[in-house]
């Protein structure tokens, strides 16, 4: 599994983000710590975060807050930490948006169990064959294991959904898929939001991965039916 995932983890107790960030950084992940839900949120708008782990109880914001702000835009996996055992509790994580949930006091061992197994069922489907795919002499390149893209050797910035959208396109190169498939393949079934919201994600990628957005050579939109990923390989590595 690709390690190189990144793990923003929000709890207030300090103990609690020393062990969990070296339990997690042991297994190869990158972690981003915050204490408070504004800087959690501050941070998520920053970073190409891969997956939250989320205490209910924060200063500023409330995780329950944090969750639901970050859904509106998102459909990163949230693990919830909760010091509540009951039913009511966890109902309530889930339907504001979590994944997963965990009872304080828990075992860091069986929180990074629990990490890689909801990064693999989120993000299984949308992962090219190849590790790095290198586009028209080195225009563009994209490290999968290292979530990294670069553009004439520039890293860019992608959201979680826009390389979600990306990748979804690159592991299905010619394919022609419609807004609706690429809503339910990169956010799920459940996804509440509306199918033109790819619209706008297809739009930002390309003003980062293109040399002119209006006249794009990678990502190209098939009228009336949807985008494609058109490639054109010049090396490609495992």
């Amino acid at each position: 599994m690709n390690n190189e995932f990144k793990i923003l983890v929000v709890d207030d107790e300090q103990n609690i983000l020393n062990v969990v960030k070296a339990y997690l950084e042991r297994d190869g992940f990158k972690v981003f710590t915050a204490m408070d839900g504004e800087s959690a949120l501050n941070i998520f708008n920053k970073e190409t975060i891969h997956l939250i782990v989320l205490d209910l109880m924060l200063p500023k914001l409330s995780g329950e807050e944090v969750c639901s702000k970050i859904r509106a835009t998102s459909t990163v996996p949230i693990i919830m930490l909760t010091a509540k055992a009951d039913e009511d509790e966890r109902i309530e994580g889930i339907s504001i948006g979590a994944d997963d949930y965990l009872t304080k006091p828990f075992s860091a061992r069986e929180l990074v169990v629990r990490v890689r197994a909801l990064l693999r069922r989120s993000y299984k489907d949308a992962l090219p064959l190849a590790d790095i795919l290198n586009f028209n002499n080195g225009d563009l390149e994209v490290d999968i294991k290292k979530m990294i893209i670069k553009k004439q050797g520039d890293i860019v910035n992608l959201t979680t959904n826009e390389f979600k959208i990306l990748t979804i396109l690159l592991a299905n190169p010619e394919i022609v898929f419609s807004r609706e498939q690429l809503v339910e393949k990169a956010f799920g079934i459940d996804y509440e939001g509306y199918d033109r919201t790819i619209d706008t994600h297809i739009k930002n990628i390309r003003h980062k991965i293109e040399d002119n957005p209006k006249e794009p050579k990678y990502i190209i939109t098939i009228y009336g039916m949807g985008y494609k990923f058109i490639p054109s390989f010049t090396e490609v590595k495992k």
